[in-house]
């Protein structure tokens, strides 16, 4: 092991809003996976499967440095401030209660897109950049900041939840209460609801064959199983979807001027069909293009796996 990892190992956690997995690191760049488990939904249950999570992958003696990565905003104290799909954590101060029950260990608590980043600029597709903005898309939108080779979480620990820039103040109502979200546009849920417009509409019979015959049950996933057959309607849809995509990297672009994208979460499995438009619409909308040709976007490698290795990372740091 690298002298600096704590001799017990290193134990990430993610935990997910139905599946929590825990995964032990190696300095080498090696990943032990421990068997995906159902997420508890209160605060005793996380700290009880953390626990027994990391004695199963280090051993019952074992003192090392477990990270935990929440679907949500956790505050400089290691508590549970807000976490929709995980109600019954808020208010836990996670931290404080894995450190009770791992005496010795070294604990990182905090969200999940945010270790996602860091495990991406550390051993993924930014590795060695030092001014970073990952971005998750999935059923919602997180991210992260990396600047001058380091972590951004800002005052609260709340940086990165780029899925709530508002860029429609007249769209769709977000969760969040708000309306016109950018991932109302641009997650998941978003590339779902421009699929469903354009079935409903009668132009998209493939779409609605994928869906077991009901323009109304089209999803995400439909419009990216065609579009990677060819379907010529599946296309057009990713190509409006990429430019929601490619709306928000442009505005975190101009406001934080980055050497390196990278796009991550459920939807990068749409691969090129899904980049290479939003790399295009990404330098139509950017301000000053030709003094940006540096900013590359990129696809994130290490998949499901990245909020916990992330996690793992910044607990075992020095």
């Amino acid at each position: 092991m690298h002298p600096a990892d704590p001799p017990g190992g290193v134990v990430g956690i993610d935990v997910g809003g139905t599946k929590l997995l825990a995964i032990r690191l190696d300095s080498g760049g090696g990943v032990t996976a421990d068997p995906l488990q159902a997420s508890p939904k209160d605060g005793p249950g996380v700290v009880e499967e953390v626990v027994a999570a990391a004695r199963r992958l280090c051993g019952p003696d074992a003192i090392g440095a477990v990270g935990l990565g929440i679907p949500g905003l956790v505050d400089g104290s290691g508590r549970v401030r807000f976490a929709p799909n995980l109600q019954g954590l808020v208010g836990t101060p996670l931290t404080d209660a894995v450190r009770e029950a791992l005496p010795g260990w070294a604990v990182w608590v905090g969200n999940d897109a945010t270790a996602a980043c860091w495990a991406e600029r550390e051993r993924g597709a930014a590795r060695g950049a030092d001014e970073v903005l990952m971005v998750t898309l999935g059923t919602g939108i997180g991210g992260g900041i990396i600047s001058n080779g380091r972590l951004f979480e800002g005052s609260n620990r709340y940086a990165g939840e780029f899925g709530h820039m508002v860029v429609d103040p007249h769209g769709p109502r977000c969760p969040c209460g708000k309306r016109g979200c950018w991932e109302r546009f641009a997650s998941g849920s978003g590339l779902g609801w421009l699929g469903r417009e354009m079935a409903i509409a009668g132009e998209a019979s493939r779409l609605v064959a994928l869906a077991g015959g009901d323009p109304e049950a089209v999803r995400g996933e439909h419009v990216t199983t065609a579009a990677a057959e060819g379907d010529g309607p599946a296309a057009e849809i990713m190509t409006r979807f990429a430019w929601w995509v490619a709306l928000g990297l442009a505005n975190l672009a101009n406001a934080l001027d980055p050497e390196l994208i990278v796009v991550g979460g459920g939807l990068i499995a749409a691969g090129e069909v899904l980049m290479e438009p939003t790399r295009r619409a990404f330098y139509e909308l950017v301000a000053a293009p030709a003094l940006r040709t540096n900013v590359r976007i990129v696809a994130a490698v290490l998949g499901s796996q990245a909020g916990a290795i992330g996690a793992g990372l910044l607990a075992a740091r020095p």
